[in-house]
Order: structure tokens, then sequence, then C-alpha cells
């Protein structure tokens, strides 16, 4: 973490009412920001540092790459998320658990987005949705530990919601349940590209409603 000390000539740039905002959360506001307006993370350093008036100095006092950055804003929405989706599916029977997960996995930042950035529209959203959507590939081959620790919240619930279907009697008690959290994890999180592949393979998109059926269907004795 950087020392209120360690700022350099340029350091003015990060002076004013900016300043009580922790530095690691200006630089994930101002992505959130850039992703919103283009929905596409082929931005730089420097247009981040530039957005959040700070200097490139103080940029990499937190992060080392964009990559790292990038990294560190899906860790905050998924832990976030991950959190809030376990109290939503604690109370309910494991099929209609997993039918809320798979519901909510798509769209992760609806209720998280004005803790990180200024309130969006459904259309900002959506940008920032898809360009990090299409990220997570990336991320899985360049940082593959830490996107799997990011990650390991959401596949434990997933986990979770399968043993308690089979201790309900309504999943298959020889399911190998890590690898099958996985599957319906990475095919949750993949709906926005399913949607697009669906339009063009099928004639209409893939929807929620598809995935939770392909789910439950893997999933029931």
């Amino acid at each position: 973490m950087a020392k209120s000390s360690a700022r350099s000539s340029t350091g003015a740039a990060d002076a004013g009412a900016g300043d009580e905002e922790p530095r690691d959360k200006r630089f994930m506001r101002s992505a959130l920001a850039i992703l919103g307006e283009t929905g596409r993370t082929d931005f730089t350093v420097l247009e981040v540092v530039e957005r959040s008036k700070t200097s490139l100095r103080s940029f990499y006092q937190h992060f080392s790459t964009k990559d790292e950055l990038l990294l560190a804003l899906i860790d905050r929405i998924m832990s976030e998320s991950t959190l809030r989706w376990r109290e939503e599916t604690d109370g309910l029977d494991a099929v209609a658990a997993l039918s809320h997960l798979i519901d909510k996995v798509s769209t992760p930042l609806s209720h998280l987005i004005d803790k990180v950035s200024t309130p969006a529209s459904s259309t900002t959203q959506d940008s920032i949705n898809r360009g990090l959507t299409f990220y997570n590939d990336h991320l899985a081959e360049s940082l593959p530990r830490e996107y799997a620790r990011v990650l390991s919240p959401m596949h434990g619930l997933i986990k979770d919601i399968i043993k308690r279907g089979i201790a309900e009697g309504v999943f298959d008690p020889d399911l190998d349940v890590a690898p099958t959290a996985t599957l319906i994890m990475q095919s949750s999180m993949g709906a926005t590209r399913l949607r697009v592949l669906g339009a063009e393979l099928n004639g209409v998109p893939l929807e929620q409603r598809h995935i939770k059926d392909f789910c439950l269907r893997t999933l029931r004795k």
C-alpha cells in the first residue's frame, strides 16, 4: 500500500476532495467508468490514471499491471456478491437456490455498481458486465491462481447447494461435486457469450432459463 508521503512531483494531481477516497477505489472507479462508456477492456493504465486524476507512480504503488487492477475489481464484485447470494439462498431448497443463483450470476454488478462507482444506467451496467465477462478468459490465462482464488467463494456456494440437493434426495448422489460445481459456475458466468452464440447458432439467443434447465437436468437423479 502507498504511504501518504510517497508522492511524485506530479502528485498535486492527486490532491483535492477526491483525496478522501482510497486510491485503489479511485482506480477501480475510473476503470468502471471507462468500461461503462466503451464496454471494452483494452484501455491503458495511463487512461485510468488520467481519469482518476492521480499519477502513474500512485497507480503502481497499488497495482503492478492493468490485469491486477481488473482482478481486484472482479474480486470485490464477486466476494460481495457471493456473500449476498449465500444469504438469499440459505432458506431455499436446492433447486430454488440454484435457480436463484444462476439468475444472479449473469448480472453480478447490478447491485454493486454504486459501491464502486456512481449509480449507472442499465446500458452502462450491460457494457461493464460484457467487458468483464470477456476479460475473464484473459485473467484465467494470465493470473490463473489469483483468478481461481477470486472465484473460490462462488464455487464453494455452488458446492454447498449441490450437497444440499443430494441430502434432500433431488440431486444424483453419485455426482462428483467439485468438478460439477465448476462446470455450473462457468456455464452461468458465460451467459453473455452464450446469448450471443445462441442467437448465431440457433436463431434465438440462449436465455437464463435454458442455462438453468441444462444445469438442473445434469444434477437431478
